[in-house]
């Protein structure tokens, strides 16, 4: 059992990752999964949960925490009417089942598997903030069927692996077709939405009865750590949404993709070791 000291200092780490994971929900439009996951990978570590699944049950208490947020950053921003309802309505389908195959697949992939992913992902994303930001573009329309349901399939899929609400690719995809960056962050609340809700359900059956899990979970869901990070994510989540429209877009990318950088050679060091 660690010191009470430390389990407060975790406390106060899980408490500040929920506030930074709701900015960034309402900011970018994103869940806020980029931040939680590494976080819960370190805590679940620590409190001496086992490696086979202490991957998974990070990525499934992220997913269960992306529900509320996105929600609530949907909310904030379609009262803004900046949200692209049509291509939302067209991957009603598409991207809710890439995230069940999300689930599907992370099932029967180790833990040391949905790290390297994330991993790779988070430097992928990063290089591309970085070096390409909004400044590359593939045409001024968004293309039709099927390649849209083959995109908005894949984006749940790469979601639902990484614990992550979609905003990173959904904010690429749309501005590399000429979307304006407030509208694909707008957006991408909504497909936060779609990816969270039948991914936490998935997690849950995915892990339900398996071994090693921490008291206080359902399936790759743990509520404790649920509790904690909840109420303070949803308290800064609108916040987050004002400051989208306000604050220098390019700052806040660059300062999001150096965290992703360390979040991935994290990662990839844990791997190694």
């Amino acid at each position: 059992m660690p010191p009470i000291a430390d389990i407060l200092l975790f406390a106060v780490m899980l408490a500040a990752a929920g506030a930074v994971a709701g900015l960034l929900a309402g900011v970018f439009g994103i869940g806020g999964g980029a931040v939680l996951v590494p976080v819960f990978y370190q805590v679940f570590g620590y409190a001496g949960i086992p490696e086979e699944v202490i991957m998974h049950l990070a990525v499934g208490t992220s997913t269960a925490l992306i529900v509320p947020t996105s929600i609530r950053s949907f909310q904030a921003h379609r009262k803004r009417g900046a949200v692209d309802m049509e291509l939302l309505k067209g991957w009603m389908v598409a991207v809710p089942l890439g995230a069940l195959a999300a689930t599907v697949v992370a099932a029967y992939v180790s833990s040391e598997g949905l790290r390297l992913f994330f991993a790779v992902m988070s430097l992928v994303l990063a290089a591309r903030m970085l070096f390409l930001s909004n400044r590359m573009h593939l045409g001024t329309e968004l293309p039709g069927q099927p390649a849209r349901f083959l995109t908005g399939s894949a984006i749940g899929l790469f979601s639902g692996l990484m614990g992550v609400g979609g905003g990173v690719f959904n904010n690429t995809f749309m501005t590399l077709y000429g979307r304006p960056i407030h509208q694909a962050v707008a957006t991408s609340s909504g497909v936060g939405v779609l990816i969270s809700i039948p991914a936490f359900f998935g997690f849950i059956y995915a892990g339900w009865g398996e071994a090693g899990l921490p008291p206080f979970s359902t399936g790759f869901v743990n509520w404790i750590a649920f509790a904690v990070i909840f109420p303070i994510a949803m308290l800064v989540t609108p916040y987050g949404a004002q400051l989208a429209h306000r604050l220098n877009k390019r700052q806040l990318e660059m300062g999001f993709a150096v965290f992703l950088l360390f979040v991935s050679a994290r990662f990839f060091w844990s791997l190694v070791g």
